[in-house]
């Protein structure tokens, strides 16, 4: 079994800064990219940010020089650092990863793997 831990959502007022964290726990063999991704009322699931096991980053245009992803991989978890946040960032956001799970054997393949999402609000 494997698991996505997310903490430090909350409330900011317009302009501050947060840091999400996730961290995975389980039967791990390895892990791929991680990413975080958001959803506020009324719309679709967005991706903000990814990261990849190499490192390489990519992110949406609507946070690219205020949000920065990093991971540590050997924590098993990846980062999200807000800054400048806009009322418009508010929204849950989802940790993603795609996970190489470890079997009795070793690699038994990989899958898809989802937080359970932690609210940030931007608000005056």
């Amino acid at each position: 079994q494997v698991q996505l831990v997310e903490s430090g959502g909350g409330l900011v007022q317009p302009g501050g800064s947060l840091r999400l964290s996730c961290a995975a726990s389980g039967s791990i063999f390895s892990i791929n990219h991680m990413g975080w991704y958001r959803q506020a009322p009324g719309k679709q699931r967005e991706l903000v940010a990814r990261i990849t096991s190499g490192g390489v980053t990519n992110y949406a245009d609507s946070v690219k020089g205020r949000f920065t992803i990093s991971r540590d991989n050997a924590k098993n978890t990846v980062y999200l650092q807000m800054n400048s946040l806009k009322p418009e960032d508010t929204a849950v956001y989802y940790c993603n990863a795609e996970i190489q799970r470890r079997g009795p054997v070793g690699n038994v393949g990989s899958f898809n793997y989802w937080g359970q999402g932690t609210q940030v609000t931007v608000s005056s």
